[in-house]
């Protein structure tokens, strides 16, 4: 049985995105030439509560593709995939094509 995570308050659970080394030619791409930190996520938790009990939803949704920042996040390991916690006001934005 496999588990999933569902994180708590305004945490989002996020699969980062990993750029082709190489193109279908065989081509080897330079390690920084399409370097943007991105991941798509996978789960979302419910969000925080102001100070008056009101419930303030996370910014993203699940499946959204984010820009992400170069440090931080807790690493996270399930089922031999590796995902990345994030608190939802570290989260840069989203990407849209």
């Amino acid at each position: 049985m496999a588990k999933r995570l569902i994180p708590t308050f305004n945490r989002v659970l996020v699969e980062k995105i990993i750029p082709p080394s190489k193109t279908t030619a065989g081509i080897l791409l330079p390690e920084k030439s399409s370097k943007l930190n991105s991941g798509k996520v996978v789960a979302v938790g419910p969000g925080m509560r102001d100070k008056v009990g009101n419930l303030i939803p996370v910014g993203v949704n699940e499946g959204d593709t984010v820009l992400l920042p170069d440090y931080g996040g807790t690493q996270v390991k399930l089922a031999d995939k590796e995902y990345h916690l994030y608190m939802d006001d570290d989260i840069l934005g989203t990407l849209h094509d």
